[in-house]
Formats: structure tokens, sequence, C-alpha cells
């Protein structure tokens, strides 16, 4: 039987070609596809991201596509359901949202350095700064600039869902931030007071409705395990902080380490006779020899070992900032920074209290340490 003529006027190549493209399709359709983790992160930025620009900026935005007659559509009414954002202790199982928080003064490259170190997702992980309207603020925020420039245009997986940066609308109580002229006993008050008013002010304007954790870290925290906040979610505490010392070079000029912050305790009987003593506004501090609360601090109780258990946890009254993990319902809730004496407690101090007022505990590992930078 004769072909049809169609079939007779088709080149034979012809129907190699279309048989071989054909098959070429079906492989592509049906293999699986080699950057599927690729896409899969790609889907989840663009799905978490803010749908309008006056949204929260730990939601990186992304602008809308115009109309076809060019007008822009009216802004979205944004859903969101809070009783979805866990704070567990595996929170990169979870996929978690991080927001870390830096009052910072002064730009340390070691500070940059080990936040790029963090081993916990980059794109999970929002940043946000407030920097003095000084000379020297001015000198940090252009070296933090430049920092962040670089991070945000290098390799995808180091840069970070947001970076805000916002700067003082009120002036330092003290013109120097050298670390002697901070810690005088007679600044305390007015640079504690200053502290919270710029942490509060970077806290409620930065934190968004995904938002699962704050972790609050210090301009001066030069080194950190890479772990770090694996490491204090692991243990699943509405507040929690590591010890934070210092490396020095010994009077035997060997590098030798020293505790730095003085503010994670527990109270005293003493110190509550103290506080029952002060005037309504006058607050307790530690860290000065003339002012003996005999509270325990936690910096007193390291063990030094290199086989120290680093896992260690004790309940605390008060905690410092230097290093310091909060879970984002705590500060819902209404736990933030007084800039005023607040059981005669300032700061990080005043928060500890504020947060054990609303039912929530406070926590501390002794033996597991943040470096401070030592001037």
């Amino acid at each position: 039987m004769a072909l049809p003529r169609a079939i007779r006027r088709t080149n034979p190549m012809t129907l190699v070609l279309a048989t071989l493209l054909a098959l070429g399709f079906l492989v592509f359709i049906f293999s699986p596809s080699s950057n599927a983790a690729a896409i899969s992160t790609a889907k989840r930025k663009f799905d978490s991201a803010a749908a309008h620009p006056l949204s929260p900026p730990t939601a990186p935005f992304q602008k809308a596509p115009s109309s076809l007659k060019g007008k822009r559509p009216p802004p979205p009414v944004v859903h969101y359901h809070m009783n979805n954002v866990t704070t567990t202790s595996d929170p990169v199982r979870n996929q978690e949202s991080i927001l870390i928080l830096t009052p910072l003064a002064r730009f340390y490259q070691g500070y940059w350095n080990n936040l790029l170190k963090l081993s916990y997702p980059h794109s999970l992980i929002s940043i946000g700064f407030i920097t003095p309207k000084t000379r020297e603020g001015n000198t940090a925020t252009a070296a933090l600039q430049a920092a962040i420039a670089q991070t945000q245009n290098g390799p995808e997986d180091q840069r970070f869902a947001s970076i805000s940066i916002l700067r003082q609308d009120f002036d330092p109580p003290i013109s120097s931030q050298d670390e002697a002229e901070r810690h005088k006993k007679e600044n305390q008050k007015a640079r504690r007071s200053a502290m919270s008013r710029a942490r509060n002010s970077l806290l409620f304007t930065t934190i968004g409705p995904s938002t699962s954790w704050v972790l609050w870290l210090d301009a001066d925290i030069v080194e950190s395990p890479p772990s770090l906040i694996q490491d204090l979610t692991s243990h699943d505490k509405p507040v929690i902080v590591p010890n934070c010392f210092q490396r020095f070079k010994n009077d035997k000029g060997q590098w030798d380490i020293r505790p730095y912050d003085y503010n994670s305790w527990q109270d005293s009987q003493q110190a509550a006779d103290l506080a029952a003593k002060l005037a309504p506004d006058d607050i307790l501090v530690e860290g000065y020899a003339d002012i003996a609360t005999y509270r325990t601090l936690m910096a007193r109780t390291a063990d030094l070992s290199e086989t120290r258990n680093q896992k260690e946890i004790v309940q605390l009254d008060g905690v410092g900032g230097t290093a310091l993990l909060v879970k984002a319902e705590v500060h819902r809730d209404g736990a933030m920074f007084p800039p005023f004496a607040f059981y005669h407690l300032m700061e990080t101090e005043g928060f500890a209290k504020m947060a054990r007022r609303l039912g929530w505990s406070c926590w501390g590992l002794p033996n597991y340490f943040v470096y401070h930078y030592n001037e």
C-alpha cells in the first residue's frame, strides 16, 4: 500500500530531529531538577517578602508589578497569623526568623566578621542598627554602610534578609564612648537611660510579625561561636544570656581572659535591703566596690577549664545585654528596656525585672562565652 503523500515528502532527517527533540523534552519534564534547592530558596524569599513599602522592614520589600494601564494597584490588606509564629529548640528546621539588633556607636570589623561567620541561614536573619548623631556616630555609620554594601552585593548565601539603620533622634548624654568614660559610676543613670531609649526605638521600629527571636548583640562583641544562635535557641528559654568575657595580656605577657559583663546575676537579700532605702528614682548598679549588693554574679561563677560544661544553665534575676536572646513574644507582651528606675533597675536589668513581672523567666549560661573587644 502506498504511503500518504505528506509522509513521502518528509525528509528523514526531519523525522530524526523531531524524535530527538521530543525525547529531550520528556527527559527535561520528568527528571528531578539539580537546582531544586535554589528554586525553593528563591520561592521562599519571594513568599516572605513584604507586599508594600510600609510593611515591616524585617521582610524585604519586592516591588509589585504595575497594571497594564500604568497604575499601581492599591496597597493590599495583609493578614498575619501570629499563632503560626514558632519559637522552638530547632529554629533552622522550623525556618524561624531571627532579628539581630545592635546599638552601634563605633564600628569594629571584628563584629561584622563575626556576623558573617554565623552558621544560621542568613536568609532567615534580619539586622537592625541604631547609631548616634555625633561625629563618631557618622564615622561608624559610614563604615557600617560600606560593610553592608559589600556583603549584600556579594555571594547570595552570605546576604542577610534585610538590614535597617536608624539614627538616634536625641543627643547622647556623654560625649565620649571610651570604655573608662562609659563605666564611670556617675554616668550610669544617664547613660543607661539613653541606651534604653535607643534599644526601645530600635526594637519597636524593626520587629516584624514573622520575627521569632530577637538577638541583642553589642557592637563590641568581636568573638562568638558561629553556632551562637543555634546554641542559645536549643535551650528554648524565653530570655537567655551567655557569659561575656574579654581577652587581655596578663602581667606575664600571656593572653588570658577575664569577666567583662557583671549585669547577669541572681538577687540577694542585701540588695533588696539596699533598694528599700533608696529614693524612688535611684538605681542599683553592679561592678562598683562601694555598692555591696552581694548578688551572685554569673561572671564570677564561670568554669574556666577546657572541659567545662557549656550547656550548664542557671536561672537569673538580672541580665546583661552584650549577647541577649529573647523570644519575640516576650517583647510583644510588653517587656522593654525601662529608661527610668523600674524597681531601682534600668536598661537590661530593668528589662529582666519587667519580663519576670510579666511571667517570663530569665536564664544564663555561665560556661558559654562570648568575647568583648579590648580597648
